[in-house]
């Protein structure tokens, strides 16, 4: 299956000059949907995680469905304030400013090993902080996966991991 024919474009969005890959459509295909996780869980089955990180937002469609797949426990990685009891942070450097990521101080095991998902790879900046912030915690980062890599950015440059994507588009 094209999993392309079902990620719908959307020109000038969320800005003039920006053509964002919208996945809800891809999310409303149910044979779409289901190729999308069953040939993520394919590829991240070699890694042998014990647990998927999602990134925030739609990380958490993409990671806690292949979690499932896998047999594999699901945590979230979000901005900062909005995960209850006690969390760790790590901030990181955009291209002009910072941000910063938590997760629960308690999600991740010493030596568990992790995969982190998100749907979309453009530049690799909040992938690569949230591989780090799991090695900061202990956990082995055994990949890295997601829905669309937006290969015109290099973003795979940057993340220390193998990286599955599941469709990329060059331009």
């Amino acid at each position: 299956m094209d999993l392309k024919q079902h990620i719908r474009s959307i020109p000038d969005f969320p800005k003039p000059g920006i053509l964002f890959y919208d996945i809800s459509t891809l999310l409303a295909h149910a044979s779409a949907w289901r190729a999308t996780v069953t040939q993520l869980a394919e590829a991240l089955r070699r890694h042998q995680p014990d647990l998927l990180l999602g990134i925030e937002s739609r990380g958490f469609l993409v990671a806690a469905p292949v979690a499932f797949a896998l047999g594999c426990g699901f945590a979230m990685i979000r901005k900062q304030g909005k995960l209850p009891g006690k969390t760790v942070r790590f901030t990181y450097d955009l291209e002009y400013g910072s941000d910063t990521i938590e997760i629960q101080e308690d999600a991740i095991a010493p030596g568990q090993r992790v995969a982190v998902l998100d749907d979309l790879l453009a530049t690799g900046g909040t992938m690569q902080a949230a591989i780090d912030l799991v090695r900061r915690q202990g956990g082995i980062v055994a990949a890295a996966g997601c829905i669309i890599e937006l290969s015109f950015l290099q973003g795979r440059h940057r993340i220390d991991v193998p990286l599955t994507a599941m469709v990329a588009y060059d331009s």
